[in-house]
């Protein structure tokens, strides 16, 4: 991690109110390669699926409300929240598909990826099973919409900067190698304390519909990495299913070592 950001994330709490701020800066340099009428609105399917307890209506209900809740109780079956914004003189509406991660809900997965531009496949940073579950959910999901983009997002930064260095450095190298296969840009964010939370989003709408982002990479290990430029563009095809499902890359959960709890 960088000298700059540790000082940082450990010596100032972060502010909600700034981060948001910072975070709902406009796309620069837009680029619609979509036929749009003046006002006209599009509404936009995204899933949200992963492991239970990752935080996948934290963050929904963050982006959506910007409400974070840490006593969440756990979705039982699918979560719909919608939020509107404007793109030039086109109305986005996200329309936000929440599937709980316990296996008995698996057969609601064709609830939150058909018909979904995007999906978002959310882990656990500070537990390593979260991220080896993704090959699963990556390949019943691209059975059931292979054209939706892929976006790998990994939660809980703010405890994640907080872990044995080592652990840190694995589990950041390794999702990396996940988003490569997957071809899926990839992003650490903390809900808690609004880290790259509105990012995700402007990642998938600038991927969705071909706009130009200029919002500046993280790909230092060690920072809430958001890695984008080259991830989801390219054609998905049954090779990368293929792939992540034999991947052997794993990072192993005796290795993760907590560090003092962190606090604002």
């Amino acid at each position: 991690m960088s000298q700059e950001y540790r000082t940082r994330s450990r010596s100032r709490s972060f502010s909600d109110q700034a981060a948001t701020q910072e975070e709902e800066r406009p796309f620069v340099n837009l680029n619609m390669n979509v036929n749009m009428r003046p006002k006209n609105q599009v509404e936009v399917q995204i899933g949200l699926v992963g492991d239970a307890q990752v935080g996948k209506t934290s963050l929904m209900v963050k982006y959506v409300q910007n409400v974070f809740d840490e006593e969440y109780t756990q979705t039982l079956g699918v979560n719909f929240l919608k939020r509107k914004v404007s793109v030039r003189s086109t109305d986005i509406v996200f329309s936000l598909m929440d599937l709980g991660g316990q296996r008995e809900f698996i057969n609601m997965l064709p609830i939150a990826s058909l018909g979904s531009s995007a999906i978002i496949f959310l882990f656990d940073l500070t537990r390593a099973e979260t991220l080896s579950s993704i090959k699963e959910w990556f390949r019943q999901a691209h059975g059931l919409n292979d054209t939706a983009i892929p976006i790998l997002v990994g939660t809980k930064y703010d405890l994640f900067v907080d872990l044995d260095p080592d652990y840190q450095e694995q589990m950041s190298r390794t999702s990396m190698e996940y988003a490569q296969v997957m071809d899926a840009p990839l992003i650490f964010c903390s809900t808690a304390k609004s880290i790259n939370v509105q990012k995700i989003f402007k990642v998938a709408l600038a991927k969705i519909f071909s706009l130009t982002l200029t919002i500046q990479e993280i790909n230092e290990v060690g920072d809430p990495l958001l890695i984008y430029k080259t991830l989801g563009t390219a054609k998905r095809d049954q090779d990368k299913t293929d792939n992540i499902k034999n991947s052997n890359t794993n990072v192993t959960t005796e290795s993760r070592r907590k560090s003092p709890t962190y606090t604002q």
